[in-house]
Parts: structure tokens; C-alpha cells; sequence
């Protein structure tokens, strides 16, 4: 992928990033050229008046020099410069090579080209800023290296900055030279916690709570006009003496909403969040399930149930630019969309830490509109290591009251409290084995 952008040396206006109009900060000359050019002329044309012809001699060596530079070093034409990179996606932590090209019109003995990197990019090697001595037509290229983090990147500009070897023309211009770099979330392997009515928690493809024909058996009841005579239990008809049918799950996989905290109190370990949101929305797609997304911004935003690549990919999109916001709307935002767009008996996997009101209160709504939840939460006191032992006795007394506070909304959903030191496909395990 290339962007590509060119500028000339000609006397115009241009639109800075503003919008504001601004003169031109193409080559000009310098103001020492400008007071060089009215001595050149001034002093022979005087000299010549008072017949003094030593002036005139004196000053032949500056016409001889601003004539060279006219003619060998007078800039015209246009300078094209682009950046390339490999393409525009990358995960987070990816190293990736950054080129820079330069191509003049006309010959440049000294011409500096910088790249502006963007604040979410850490250049790992290389510089991001390249000097030249270039002949017209040919082109100069410098390379760098950048690691790349979650969120969307933007380039806009690259610094071109030139002189000529008496100074007498230069320009430092900023390029409009526009490229996007998006850096996903790092995918982790994960089991799927998801749980059905009537069942565990399993893992891989899920039967839904809807009763149909199926292979699982969930109970016995009463026979009713129009049921299939095979599904009919001989054993309990002949107990009972009424005519009894077996019930049975259907297979068809459910739904699955994926709900993530983006409350700024889930800011130390918000990147944990999403990684895992991204990891099990890959199961899901792996699984051929159906599902949402809702990220509980500041503005939140609400992708439908769907199925296929396409869709698996607009969400990471949205993943990869979520930020924690300041505000905690997350119950509000929650209950209004279980009652307008969330569809019925769809299993919920909630990623918060659960460190406010809100986010604990968000739960229970979930679970008091009837949905089975599962509750992914990265613990932020582990990414917090003790420098001494009084830290080390405040964080056990942290540790045992958040302990104490997650066993309390048990009942509300099954609770993996992850430590994030450790693997998520371990703490989903510890979890689902308890």
C-alpha cells in the first residue's frame, strides 16, 4: 500500500490543516539573497553613473555567483513524495517496515524528508528521517521500523525541508501524504464459556434451550395431538397409564451476545478486555454461531446478530478503535437494549471488571430479563506487582474483598476472575472445572 502526494515550487496559496488560507512555504528566496540582489544590481548601476569602474570590477565575482545559482541550483518543478507500507491491518505488537520516497523534478543537492509518525507507533529501528543529494528524476528512499499498538493510526504528513549549497534558496514544507493503519486486537486461545438452560457449560458447538426434535434428551411429558408417534415412551405410558412422549433439545446453535464494559474504571486493564472479546468472538465464528456486539462507550455502539467473516471483521474494526470513556452508563444501556434488540434466550458473555455500581447493576439486569451470563473479568490487581511488604499485605486485603465481592454476584452468572498473568484459556478452565 502506497500514499502518494507531490508539491511544486510555484508561487501559490494552499489550504493548511485548518482550512485557513496561508502564503506559500515553497522555495523562496532568502532575505539575504534578496538584499544580495538589490546590491548586485545597485552598486554597478551606481558605480557606472560616477564612472568609479573599480565598484564594477569588484562586484563581477557575486554576479558570477547568483548566476550559478540561477542556472545550476534555481529550483523548478515538482517534488513527488510516498509512503509505503505492507497493508493496512496488523496486530497489535506487530513490527512493521515503514518506506519513504522522494522523487524531485530538478537537482537537489541537499533535500531532508522526514515522516511524522503518529503518537500510537513506537519506532523500533531505523530513523524516520532521510537526507539527500538527488539528480532530476531520481528518486531517494528510506526505511524504518515501527510497533504497532491497538486503534486506528494516521498518518498525514512528511516534512520536506531543502537548500541550495549558497543558501540562497530553501523551503521546510509539510506534505499532505495520508496513510491509515489499524492494529487488532492479539487473539488468544480460549475454550468457550457458554452455557444453555438445562445443561452445563460446555465447550464448542452449543445446542440452544429450544425444544424440538434433537438428539438430547430433556424430559418426559404428556402426549399431544399431531406429536409423532415415534417420540412416544412406552415404558412411562405403561406406568402412568396415560400416554407419555419424550422431549428433546433441539441443536440449533443460539445466539451470543458479547457485552464490554468500556467504563473508564476498567482503563489499567481495558486491552485485556478486548483481547478477550476478540479471542471467543473468533470461537464463535469458528462455530458457525450467530452474534452481537455491545460496546458500552460513551456513545455506545450496538452490532446486530449475524453470522460470517464479514461481520466477525466490522466488529474487530470496532474493537480496535474502543477506548474506555468517562462516562458509566453501562446499566442504562444495557436494560434498553435487552428490551428493544437483544433477542430472546441468547447466551451473554459480559467483560467488565465489575469495579462500580453500574457495572455489578448491568448484570443483574441481564440476568433478571431471563439470560444466562457468563462474566469474563480481568482482575486489575494483577497486573500491579508489590515493591515491599507492606504493599504486598494491602494487596492480599484488596484481593480478599474483591473475592468476597464476586462471590456475591455468583448467583447472577458464572464469574471467571481472570488474572492476567496468567493465560485466559486457564482461567476459563479453573472456572468452568469449579
Amino acid at each position: 500500500m502506497q500514499s502518494f502526494q507531490g508539491f511544486t515550487y510555484q508561487p501559490s496559496h494552499f489550504q493548511t490543516a485548518e482550512g485557513e488560507a496561508q502564503p506559500p512555504e515553497g522555495i523562496s528566496p532568502t532575505p539575504k539573497l534578496a538584499l544580495l540582489l538589490i546590491a548586485v544590481w545597485l552598486i554597478p548601476v551606481v558605480s557606472f553613473l560616477l564612472l568609479r569602474w573599480g565598484f564594477v570590477y569588484l562586484m563581477l565575482p557575486y554576479i558570477m555567483l547568483l548566476s550559478i545559482s540561477y542556472l545550476l541550483f534555481k529550483p523548478s518543478g515538482e517534488v513527488r513524495v510516498w509512503r509505503v507500507v505492507p497493508h493496512t491491518h496488523f496486530l497489535e505488537g506487530d513490527e512493521i517496515e515503514v518506506e519513504v520516497h522522494v522523487r524531485p523534478e530538478f537537482r537537489v543537492d541537499h533535500i531532508r524528508v522526514e515522516d511524522v509518525v503518529p503518537p500510537g507507533l513506537d519506532v523500533v529501528s531505523g530513523n524516520p528521517t532521510g537526507v539527500f543529494s538527488l539528480n532530476a528524476g531520481e528518486e531517494g528512499i528510506f526505511r524504518y521500523r515501527v510497533r504497532v499498538r491497538r486503534g486506528v493510526h494516521t498518518f498525514e504528513k512528511v516534512r520536506v525541508a531543502y537548500r541550495d549549497p549558497f543558501g540562497f534558496f530553501s523551503a521546510d514544507t509539510l506534505v499532505d501524504v495520508f496513510t491509515e493503519l489499524v492494529g487488532v486486537p492479539i487473539l488468544y486461545e480460549a475454550q468457550t464459556p457458554y452455557s444453555t438452560r438445562g445443561t452445563k457449560i460446555t465447550v464448542g458447538p452449543l445446542p440452544s434451550p429450544l425444544i424440538g426434535e434433537g438428539l438430547e434428551f430433556h424430559a418426559v411429558r404428556e402426549y399431544q395431538p399431531g406429536d409423532p408417534l415415534k417420540i412416544i415412551n412406552w415404558k412411562a405410558t405403561a406406568r402412568t397409564g396415560r400416554i407419555m412422549a419424550n422431549e428433546f433439545e433441539s441443536e440449533r446453535k443460539v445466539n451470543v451476545i458479547f457485552v464490554v464494559d468500556a467504563s473508564s474504571s476498567n482503563g489499567p486493564i481495558f486491552d485485556y478486555l478486548i483481547r478477550a472479546v476478540a479471542s471467543l468472538m473468533l470461537n464463535a465464528l469458528n462455530d458457525g454461531t450467530g452474534f452481537g456486539l455491545l460496546l458500552a462507550e460513551e456513545v455506545p455502539l450496538w452490532v446486530r446478530v449475524d453470522y460470517g467473516k464479514r461481520h466477525f471483521f466490522k466488529c474487530i474494526d470496532f474493537l480496535s478503535t474502543a477506548k474506555p470513556g468517562r462516562t458509566n452508563l453501562i446499566a442504562y444501556q444495557v436494560e434498553h437494549l435487552v428490551k428493544a434488540a437483544f433477542p430472546p434466550g441468547a447466551q451473554v458473555l459480559y467483560f467488565s471488571a465489575l469495579l462500580t455500581d453500574e457495572s455489578r447493576r448491568a448484570l443483574k439486569i441481564l440476568t433478571e430479563y431471563g439470560y444466562r451470563v457468563v462474566v469474563i473479568s480481568p482482575n486489575p490487581n494483577s497486573i500491579y506487582k508489590p515493591k515491599n511488604r507492606e504493599e504486598e499485605l494491602a494487596m492480599r486485603l484488596i484481593q480478599a474483598k474483591r473475592k468476597a465481592l464476586l462471590k456475591s454476584l455468583t448467583g447472577y452468572g458464572v464469574i471467571v476472575d481472570w488474572d492476567v498473568e496468567k493465560t485466559l484459556k486457564a482461567a476459563i478452565a479453573e472456572a468452568m472445572g469449579k
